[in-house]
């Protein structure tokens, strides 16, 4: 939660600029408080699995969230129950009149097809260009991440020769450590992947109207395996591209690792996964901590802090 403190003391100044969350009493007396209203586009196979990690990540703050979720109208989920979706899911037509402060965009497992060969690429780009009139800050995961810098930047991903899956060591840019969806990051911390695909840092460097906040592009003093940029933000810190699965629970790699090898996939062991890289052994989970500080970072000081108290009168996102 903020600090409230005088404005004319000098603290004032140096915490701000270190993007330490500090208000002023003039603010403090007029902070109004509402719930988040929170829009979750999930486009996994495994609807329940993911909507649990999800939300359990999103609880993780003091902020009361009020939560939709969001299923595609041209695409039938065949791993979840009709009764199930139907039950707890809307369409993109029935909200597309309201206003959302945040909203998450999910991976989907369709990452060797173009995306426009993707069967609800048309709808998906439909959601993607009302956020930036009705939604204050919108995060990317995975595919979904690809899609969106796709989208909106025109980067396109590149396939990988084989699957990427492990944990991947991911480090702070310096130059961004103080960024308010870092705030309270070690300057290196571990990270799900896994994805057939990759985003091109080159490709992102190029543009000038996004950062890369964290990555494992250079693997320093760590010598960590490399998995690419991990944590791309827009200039106007409303849209967040998150590459990997910081969401997975423990055993959500080991359960895919079983899956592609049902399918005679050949899937290699995921990276830094199991003790001794040995799949009956033992997984520790590495992640779960940086993982519910990005979320509770990203509601507290990328959305709640700065989304307007009535929610109509959010501003169109201008890219």
């Amino acid at each position: 939660m903020p600090i409230n403190i005088p404005r004319t003391l000098p603290a004032f100044q140096t915490l701000s600029g270190e993007n330490v969350f500090v208000m002023c009493e003039e603010l403090a007396q007029k902070q109004d408080i509402r719930p988040l209203e929170v829009a979750i586009v999930n486009l996994m196979p495994t609807k329940i699995e993911t909507e649990t990690q999800l939300l359990r990540l999103l609880s993780n703050t003091p902020i009361q969230v009020n939560v939709t979720l969001i299923k595609t109208a041209t695409h039938i989920s065949k791993n979840t129950a009709l009764e199930h979706m139907e039950t707890f899911y809307t369409t993109f037509n029935k909200i597309k009149n309201r206003k959302f402060d945040a909203l998450v965009i999910t991976g989907a497992p369709v990452e060797k097809l173009p995306f426009e060969e993707v069967t609800y690429w048309e709808e998906l780009c439909s959601i993607m260009e009302w956020s930036k009139t009705n939604v204050f800050s919108t995060m990317y995961i995975c595919w979904g991440a690809q899609a969106g810098l796709y989208y909106h930047y025109r980067i396109n991903k590149q396939n990988l020769e084989t699957k990427l899956s492990g944990i991947y060591s991911q480090v702070v840019v310096k130059k961004h450590q103080n960024h308010p969806l870092l705030k309270g990051f070690s300057d290196y911390f571990y990270v799900p992947q896994s994805r057939y695909t990759e985003i091109i840092s080159e490709d992102v460097d190029k543009n000038e109207n996004l950062d890369v906040l964290a990555t494992s592009r250079t693997s320093g003093r760590w010598k960590t395996k490399k998995s690419g940029d991990h944590i791309i933000a827009d200039k106007t810190g409303r849209q967040f591209f998150i590459t990997g699965h910081a969401e997975y629970d423990t055993d959500t790699l080991a359960k895919e690792y079983e899956r592609d090898k049902d399918k005679n996939l050949e899937p290699n062991i995921p990276h830094n996964y199991f003790d001794k890289n040995t799949p009956k052994n033992a997984i520790t989970n590495t992640w779960r901590g940086h993982a519910s500080l990005m979320y509770s970072n990203w509601l507290n000081f990328c959305v709640y802090q700065k989304t307007p108290f009535d929610i109509n009168r959010i501003e169109p996102l201008v890219i």
